[in-house]
């Protein structure tokens, strides 16, 4: 089973991104940056990051992800509630940009066409 890493603060947007992949992914979800910085995870398929994070912006996150050897390949969704999102994330070069509050449909067809997985409907 394919593996995503979610990267949020907010725990309602972990939740709903949880429901939303946990019968097609394995999904873990961490609250800051550290884990990732330290590389202290098992790696995934994709990273999911926001980009306001407590400590450390997610645009600085995904730098060291896209500048690191090890998990440069790896591709990243960068969620942000800022329109600003896709100015401030060009320095970073995430695989993909999406603002919150995103439809369920767009973040499922994101990670599906960065990933691979059956787009599955869902009431969500």
């Amino acid at each position: 089973m394919k593996k995503l890493i979610i990267v949020d603060d907010d725990p309602a947007i972990m939740d709903a991104i949880q429901l939303v992949f946990d019968k097609q992914y394995s999904v873990v979800g961490y609250d800051n940056a550290e884990s990732i910085l330290n590389m202290e995870f098992e790696m995934p398929d994709l990273f999911i990051l926001d980009k306001q994070l407590s400590g450390i912006s997610g645009v600085d996150v995904c730098k060291f992800l896209k500048n690191n050897v090890l998990t440069q390949h790896i591709p990243v969704v960068m969620i942000s509630a800022s329109p600003a999102i896709q100015v401030w994330s060009k320095d970073c070069r995430p695989d993909a940009v999406i603002e919150k509050p995103f439809p369920i449909k767009l973040m499922r067809e994101t990670v599906t066409k960065l990933i691979g997985g059956a787009v599955r409907s869902s009431s969500l």
